[in-house]
């Protein structure tokens, strides 16, 4: 299956909202990792060390649907994304068999 990264940054209340919306967010990403679907999950750290966004690789079938399901994810349905991206990505490094 394809891989897709979501690249959110946050808007001005994202540290706040982020607290706010964290249960529901995790809550969103545990299908696809009970599936093997999610390779990667993490905040962005701004330079004082806080969370300032977030990186997700995940499994897809396809562009549409990775997109779909970022939409409907707390952290932009909640404000806490002042804006995000999904992006389809090939995994180089390090080599699978």
């Amino acid at each position: 299956m394809p891989l897709f990264c979501l690249i959110g940054r946050d808007g001005p209340r994202g540290l706040e909202l982020r607290k706010q919306h964290r249960g529901a967010h995790l809550d969103n990403m545990e299908p696809l990792e009970k599936a093997g679907r999610l390779s990667y999950a993490g905040p962005l750290l701004g330079d004082d060390g806080e969370p300032c966004g977030s990186v997700i690789v995940f499994e897809a079938p396809d562009l549409a649907s990775a997109r779909e399901f970022a939409a409907a994810d707390p952290y932009v349905t909640g404000g806490v994304f002042g804006e995000w991206e999904v992006l389809g990505t090939r995994q180089v490094f390090p080599k699978h068999p």
